[in-house]
């Protein structure tokens, strides 16, 4: 598996990707959300094309990850989202190595923390940790639950606040 940034040839193959591991069983003819976000994300301004990985498998996109620029009040910071992969590719790294991937290339550029919202039981593996032990608080409270965040070598304790994502997330 080869983990890379993504290309321009890419685009049609993530949004497989994500229509595939977002796909609502009970209603297969609807296009998730996601698939639309990436699009939304790449026109926005706050897309990251350094933070935007695929994974790659003889030759086929097998996993999306990308990171869009967020902030913390005025402080730049890092959303993780959407990360995608098909059901006949999970549970074989995958995620994992794109996770990894990404979290490391937004290290090395210097980006301070990164914010997701997601399973608690499975992004602390990443070190992730409730948003709030951090004093950063997610747009929507309800979100609270989920929202976690991963600080990275930049990271500074004294930022605080609400978490601001780009404004497609905001349209979902």
């Amino acid at each position: 598996m080869l983990i890379r940034r993504e290309t321009p040839a890419d685009h049609a193959a993530i949004r497989r990707v994500h229509a595939a591991a977002f796909a609502d069983p009970d209603a297969p003819q609807r296009v998730p959300v996601e698939v639309g976000l990436v699009d939304a994300l790449r026109e926005d301004g706050s897309w990251l094309p350094a933070l935007s990985l695929v994974a790659e498998r003889d030759g086929e996109v097998v996993g999306h990850v990308v990171c869009s620029r967020a902030h913390v009040g005025a402080v730049p910071a890092l959303a993780l989202g959407p990360i995608g992969v098909p059901p006949e590719t999970q549970r074989a790294g995958v995620g994992s190595a794109l996770m990894h991937a990404v979290l490391g290339a937004a290290d090395a550029l210097g980006e301070p923390l990164v914010a997701l919202l997601g399973h608690r039981e499975y992004y602390p593996r990443f070190g992730f940790d409730p948003a709030g032990k951090f004093g950063i608080t997610p747009p929507v409270p309800e979100w609270a639950e989920h929202f976690q965040v991963r600080p990275l070598a930049g990271y500074d304790p004294a930022v605080r606040g609400e978490f601001a994502y780009a404004a497609p997330f905001m349209d979902l």
